[in-house]
């Protein structure tokens, strides 16, 4: 039932495992971009968007055969992201040596709490994301901030997880991906299962696939002190070829950085220009990720 739903293609997982997907309307808009983990061949459990929960569970409730149920879980985990190098060594001071491959999960206990770990996260680093139940997420926080400050690294929220998420070039739903933007457009085909049978919304992508599609997410980096934010226009001559999607300086880059979507023509290494409130601001398309992946 779920590859039938979902772009990517589930039998390439084993147990233990998971697999970043998309879940997409008949016209290849997507609903949610998500992560899912397989527990068996008849069990998976689907991390989604917060936001975006319960359009999730309508839409799979409403295409689910008999016998399958989908079941919301949304109000009883939470999500915490561990992330980068000194991640194993946090979870060691737990007794817990956990060595799982990038995108496969286990079931351990910290601070007397049983508890998901994944080897997952959306920095671009190295780490892990842990789900606790919800009515014990505050014990296994503070469990796992005591190691992390002991470590002297930082507690951060979802604002820096969105400058390194865009450092990655990852797409954010509800601005590079959302019922408008396909993952054709989002420059995501890889997310796509293009040789398993039909699923929804394979018909509509196929055919873009096929025939193109008029703009492109493209990566691009400021050539001079203007710094790119969400629904900039991109111009080229004079002439607006695209909009912003996701914009913002990079500590790393020292520098402004975009992600846009653009006409389709527009290549890596051509000049365009922003409109910052009026005024030009010159930025080059250029290869995704600006930074280096550190996630293995």
């Amino acid at each position: 039932f779920l590859n039938s739903m979902l772009t990517n293609d589930l039998t390439k997982i084993p147990d233990g495992a998971a697999q970043y997907s998309m879940l997409c309307n008949d016209t290849g808009g997507v609903i949610d971009d998500l992560i899912v983990y397989r527990n068996s061949e008849s069990d998976f459990f689907i991390v989604p968007n917060a936001s975006n929960t319960s359009a999730v569970v309508a839409d799979l409730q409403a295409h689910a055969p008999g016998g399958i149920t989908v079941t919301n879980l949304h109000n009883e985990f939470g999500v915490i992201a561990l992330q980068g190098p000194m991640a194993a060594k946090v979870l060691a001071h737990f007794g817990l040596q956990i060595e799982i491959d990038y995108m496969a999960f286990t079931y351990v206990s910290i601070a007397g709490c049983e508890v998901i770990v994944c080897r997952t996260g959306y920095t671009g680093e190295y780490g892990f994301e842990v789900l606790p139940k919800w009515s014990q997420a505050l014990t296994v926080w503070d469990a796992l901030v005591q190691q992390v400050e002991a470590n002297e690294g930082l507690i951060c929220g979802l604002g820096a997880r969105d400058t390194l998420r865009t450092e990655m070039g990852y797409p954010l739903h509800g601005h590079e991906l959302s019922l408008e933007i396909s993952p054709i457009m989002a420059s995501a085909s890889w997310a796509v299962g293009w040789n398993k049978e039909a699923f929804q919304g394979s018909e509509a992508l196929r055919e873009q696939k096929e025939t193109g599609v008029p703009r492109r997410l493209v990566a691009l980096k400021s050539l001079d002190r203007g710094i790119p934010r969400p629904d900039m226009h991109v111009l080229f001559e004079g002439a607006e070829v695209g909009i912003v999607t996701s914009g913002t300086f990079s500590p790393s880059l020292k520098c402004g950085i975009a992600l846009a979507l653009v006409n389709s023509n527009f290549k890596v290494g051509q000049l365009l220009e922003l409109d910052v409130r009026g005024r030009t601001s010159k930025v080059e398309i250029v290869k995704l990720p600006f930074m280096p992946s550190h996630v293995r």
